[in-house]
């Protein structure tokens, strides 16, 4: 059989079209195939920026969180102990300047024992954040005060707290309970500032 490629001739191509032209121009992809591409970028854009933004929440809410534990994880606590200083302070206050003027040292000692520990435990509160409220002599407020009763003092303005029935106290910023209070409504009118009816009237 003769050999048609002669000896060591490569081999012609069966058909010249299976030859790859080097000057064949590049397939050209579907204008729907780059808006989709762009889209689905887009998209993915989008996503992250959420799942970036939700992150940055949960770390500041995170952070928030364990700032305030730190602050007032201890209210329960702590509003357990006031029962301790309202009864310190009971105490003392039914003592008197009686029993302290007596002149007796054991009972002195008492009393200056009991006065300690109560500056201790106060100091040790406000350590911790709690601040006890002596609101006497101030303006009525709602947000920390709470009215029990009124009193006639036409000597001083009305809403002012005349007598701390129990102590109040606050935790950072917070009203860890609220002082009870007696406010003053003011005195009674002026004789000057009586309706001009009432005069009329008690006229004969």
């Amino acid at each position: 059989m003769t050999d048609t490629h002669g000896p060591g001739g490569p081999a012609a191509p069966a058909n010249e079209n299976d030859a790859a032209s080097p000057d064949a121009a590049p397939e050209m992809v579907p204008a729907e195939q780059v808006k989709a591409a762009l889209e689905a970028a887009a998209d993915f854009k989008d996503k992250m920026l959420r799942a970036l933004a939700e992150m940055e929440n949960l770390r500041r809410r995170t952070e928030r969180e364990v700032a305030d534990a730190r602050a007032y994880g201890i209210s329960s606590f702590a509003r357990d102990i006031l029962g301790v200083a309202d009864n310190m302070r009971r105490a003392l206050d039914a003592g008197g300047t009686e029993l302290r003027a007596s002149g007796d040292p054991h009972v002195v000692a008492l009393f200056e024992g009991v006065e300690l520990t109560e500056r201790e435990l106060l100091k040790a509160l406000e350590k911790n954040g709690v601040k006890r409220i002596e609101p006497l002599g101030e303006k009525f407020d709602p947000n920390i005060h709470q009215a029990m009763y009124e009193v006639l003092d036409p000597s001083v303005p009305a809403g002012t707290v005349a007598q701390v029935v129990q102590a109040g106290y606050l935790i950072g910023d917070r009203v860890l309970r609220p002082a009870l209070v007696a406010v003053t409504k003011g005195g009674a009118p002026k004789a000057a500032d009586a309706p001009a009816n009432d005069k009329a009237s008690s006229e004969p």
